[in-house]
């Protein structure tokens, strides 16, 4: 208890500057689309959810949105290995954990626009596709969202939602940055409002060595949206985005966690989203119909800790999830709507292994040859009423089949009293779900075809309140999951348990024009520990302003964050300070700094992999 409190003490005397204008995700009559299909008060919904808009998003230069979003959400933590890139594979990073479930399972969903993200084999996010670029805003609801969204958002919702510009103009934007460990970054974006005509186009580049050897990353890409309005009512848009990087893994960390030098640990990856959607607004309706999917190529040679003896095949994988979406929300009378939709999702993946020589492929293990194929659809409604000017419930129940596991029932409820008019309280249970992956299916020897989904309830209480320049919110929950899979005797099965309980608090204070504090903690107890998920993660700052002036620092600690577990059991904790330094040089031309680990702390996010000590970077950013 002492040492926390000096952590939070600390804490307090850290600062933290935007040069935007504040954020906040609990500010008076702010609308959120992520669990609920239509723009909602979030005062209406039983819900917790977190906002964290472009201005926030882009306030560091980060090129990728992870590491913004997970300083501004209490109990979201993201894995890192290095400077700069996540990888896939052995040692990879970026696996998003939110309230100790997690995304590398897959139990944790990430959505574009509302969309499903994640490998159709593996059934994971890939953290290298989300950039910066792309995000007009990130939106996390945290708990379960498997009611509107179905499988894999047992653990909650990371919604991106793209970029689209809204006044007639043209915008321009290029950032250009270079720093330690010959890591250079380069983005530009391009927007422009003819009166019903609107596109977003943008493009990036980065690269890093890293610091250590053989862990080099390179990647590009870049995106476009297109929208235009048919009418007052309607609307339309098409956008596709697409990103490749190449990684290497430098080490081999066996299960005692023995560390071992990796040679030729290469990954060559290519990611893409496309969607097209109509939309309507009337006074009391508003829906759409959209058609998208995502896909990827997969390249990666495991390796070897022996560069006399070379490994002879490159794994590969295919994968696509293609999908239809349908809803319609209708306001039924003054104070009721009810939403009404249907999903369908054509899951395809294939993994394999090819020669390095001839480049055919090889016989394997996998169990996957015919079953390459799996089909979803799923219907839901939610009701949400307000009975009085402080009283709103809200219901929802989702039937999903799917067409290897089966049907599952999702039924969902919670309501919102609002016993003032700054604040209100927030009841909410919800069930969450994940289908098995085709890997736990299918590949490698541990898999079985014969794998249940997990499953598990969330039980949560909340208050929020917004007073004349100081926001807050308080939040508790309780989470029970059973027939989770595990291996055991090197076979998967539905075995593992879910008992985690935790307690998250966020704070903002507008002090004046030039200075506001932030502010946000959470507190995690496993019954079962796991890796990345820390037990206490703190994040506090400010925000100050001056003329062409700009400060950014920012303290985070994280305590009790387990990099093994078991009879290996080991855990990490440490504080880090960063900051970025911003000056408008000219109207249109922005020079600015970043330094991250200020405090050249000694720690590890991945067991074997060191993060470095304190790194710089350095750029110009430019705005037409």
């Amino acid at each position: 208890m002492k040492k926390s409190q000096l952590i939070l003490a600390a804490l307090c005397g850290c600062l933290c500057s935007q040069a935007a204008e504040p954020s906040d995700s609990l500010s008076l009559g702010e609308v959120v689309v992520t669990g609920t299909r239509n723009a909602t008060d979030v005062r209406h919904l039983p819900f917790t959810v977190s906002v964290i808009d472009r201005n926030t998003l882009t306030l560091e230069h980060q090129t990728s949105l992870l590491p913004t979003v997970m300083q501004q959400v209490p109990s979201l933590f993201v894995t890192s290995r290095g400077m700069m890139g996540y990888g896939v594979s052995g040692g990879a990073a970026g696996g998003i954990n939110l309230r100790g479930i997690t995304g590398g399972a897959g139990q944790l969903l990430v959505l574009i626009d509302g969309h499903p993200q994640y490998s159709g084999v593996y059934g994971h996010p890939i953290a290298d596709s989300y950039q910066t670029l792309m995000a007009e805003r990130v939106e996390v609801l945290r708990g379960p969202a498997s009611m509107l969204y179905g499988s894999n958002a047992m653990g909650g919702v990371l919604n991106i939602v793209t970029r689209q510009m809204k006044e007639n103009g043209v915008r321009t934007n290029i950032n250009l940055g270079a720093g330690s460990w010959g890591t250079i970054q380069a983005e530009a974006s391009n927007q422009v409002r003819s009166g019903k005509f609107s596109s977003t186009v943008a493009a990036q580049y980065e690269r890093t060595d890293n610091h250590r050897p053989r862990m080099g990353f390179e990647q590009y890409g870049g995106m476009v949206k297109l929208g235009y309005d048919l009418s007052k009512h309607w609307s339309g848009y098409v956008d596709g985005n697409i990103t490749h990087f190449n990684a290497s893994n430098p080490v081999k960390v066996a299960d005692n966690g023995t560390v071992s030098p990796l040679y030729d640990g290469d990954q060559w990856i290519t990611r893409g989203t496309a969607e097209l959607a109509i939309e309507n607004h009337y006074d009391n309706t508003s829906g759409g119909v959209s058609v998208y999917t995502n896909w990827g190529r997969h390249k990666i040679d495991d390796g070897t800790t022996d560069p006399a003896q070379p490994t002879q095949r490159y794994f590969r994988s295919k994968d696509a999830l293609t999908g239809v979406s349908l809803y319609q929300s209708l306001r039924l009378f003054e104070s009721a709507r009810l939403t009404m939709g249907v999903d369908y999702q054509h899951i395809y993946g294939n993994a394999y292994y090819t020669s390095k020589q001839t480049g055919e492929v090889m016989e394997t293990q996998n169990k996957q040859s015919g079953k390459s194929y799996r089909n979803e659809i799923a219907g839901y409604v939610d009701y949400r009423h307000d009975i009085t000017q402080w009283l709103t419930v809200d219901a929802g129940v989702r039937v999903d089949h799917h067409s290897v596991t089966g049907t599952e029932w999702i039924p969902q409820g919670g309501i919102v009293v609002r016993p003032i008019t700054t604040g209100e309280i927030k009841a909410m249970v919800s069930k969450g779900f994940r289908n098995p992956t085709m890997r736990e299916m299918y590949l490698y020897p541990p898999s079985n075809e014969e794998l249940k989904p997990e499953r598990l309830m969330n039980y949560e209480l909340s208050w929020n309140q917004r007073l004349q320049a100081v926001t807050y919110g308080v939040n508790i929950y309780y989470i029970k999951g059973d027939n989770m899979i595990q291996t055991v005797n090197r076979k998967n099965v539905n075995t593992g348990e879910v008992e985690n309980y935790g307690a998250e608090a966020e704070a903002a204070w507008t002090i004046n024009g030039h200075w506001r504090l932030s502010t946000n903690h959470s507190y995690l107890h496993m019954k079962n520990k796991i890796v990345a998920a820390p037990t206490f993660k703190g994040y506090l700052g400010a925000q100050w302003q001056q003329q062409k002036w700009c400060v950014v620092a920012g303290l985070q600690y994280i305590g009790g964050l387990y990099t093994a577990v078991g009879a290996n059991e080991t855990k990490e904790n440490f504080l880090l300070l960063n900051a970025t330094v911003n000056y408008a040089l000219t109207k249109n031309i922005g020079l600015w700094a970043r330094g991250e680990n200020l405090l050249a702390q000694k720690y590890e996010i991945n067991l074997g992999y060191p993060m470095p000590r304190a790194t710089f970077m350095a750029g110009v950013n430019v705005k037409l």
